[in-house]
């Protein structure tokens, strides 16, 4: 199961600060749907940061987030582990397709395929 990117998902309230800071570093801002935005390097666009006020449909805020290529398999491997699924496999409307798990050290981890 190939796993595409590894981001942090960062909880904070100073999108318009983050916006300069991280376009001074040379990340462009490759998202942003009002609660959460995304900055990603020109050059080695799976290299990203998220920075959220909060989850808009889901019942916690991530921690991280890991895109695979096949969301429905890691899914199933995860579900038949045992792990806690916090957020249920669905489709949204952003163009992922993602579930929420929690991690042995109590960390949410956001497991997402673009659609």
């Amino acid at each position: 199961m190939p796993v595409r990117r590894v981001m942090p998902v960062i909880r904070s309230e100073a999108a318009q600060e983050n916006r300069e800071f991280y376009g001074r570093l040379g990340l462009d801002e490759v998202m942003d749907l009002g609660w959460i935005t995304m900055y990603a390097s020109p050059s080695a666009p799976a290299a990203q940061v998220g920075f959220m006020t909060s989850d808009r449909t889901a019942p916690v805020d991530p921690d991280l987030s890991v895109e695979v290529d096949d969301v429905d398999a890691v899914h199933a491997a995860v579900r038949e582990s045992g792990a806690e699924i916090l957020h249920p496999l669905q489709d949204e409307e952003w163009g992922v397709r993602r579930f929420f798990v929690r991690d042995p050290d109590g960390r949410v981890v956001n497991v997402l395929s673009h659609r």
